[in-house]
């Protein structure tokens, strides 16, 4: 599993040592023993995940600004978890709120030495932050004018919104509420996906 994570990655601009490449299977490893009894994914074959959840969070790396981050709706920790991997400098707050989701994600920051991850459970937009964020990512959580409104509160006077989508990217768009501004719409090019994937990149209007 080792070798093939190598192989994708070196279809990207992404930059990994060994260290951080061994950290990804970890996750993997730990999702698929947990999925049986917690179900915390519909993907149920290891090499699959290495696609569909790693290699489809880590493509978003080179886009965030800032150093720390929550990622709403984490679910099983994508794409936080990867990105926290990919940039041990940076904080990112894992934020689910059901308990099992909480409970993994404990696990996964305890035996892969993730001290940059804070598992977090709580509904969002009961979210109150000590300090706003950098960053608001969401993947697969909800519309994106859903998750504006819902995480309004949550970035600072100059943090982004990063909202991760698939095809119908455009309809999205022309939904969004008026507090808000498109400042970039990138396509993502994930290996071995056969899918449409972009990056809405949004700040207070």
């Amino acid at each position: 599993m080792l070798e093939k994570l190598r192989q994708l990655v070196a279809q990207t601009n992404l930059q990994l040592n060994d260290s951080q490449l061994q950290q990804c299977v970890a996750y993997v490893q730990l999702l698929d023993k947990w999925n049986s009894a917690y179900n915390l994914t519909s993907v149920r074959d290891p090499a699959e995940m290495l696609v569909k959840h790693v290699m489809d969070s880590l493509v978003i790396a080179p886009h965030l600004q800032g150093a720390h981050f929550i990622d709403v709706g984490t679910g099983p920790g994508l794409p936080g978890v990867l990105l926290a991997i990919y940039y041990p400098e940076k904080k990112f707050t894992l934020l689910d709120s059901l308990g099992k989701r909480i409970r993994f994600l404990n696990q996964v920051k305890m035996q892969l030495g993730l001290a940059n991850i804070e598992p977090l459970q709580s509904r969002v937009e009961l979210h109150k932050p000590a300090t706003l964020y950098d960053g608001v990512i969401s993947r697969a959580f909800a519309s994106a004018s859903d998750m504006l409104h819902w995480c309004r509160h949550l970035p600072a006077a100059n943090g982004h919104f990063y909202a991760m989508k698939g095809a119908a990217v455009q309809e999205e768009i022309a939904a969004l509420p008026d507090f808000v501004k498109v400042s970039a719409v990138i396509p993502l090019q994930v290996p071995e996906l056969d899918a449409s994937r972009h990056l809405v990149i949004m700040t207070s209007a």
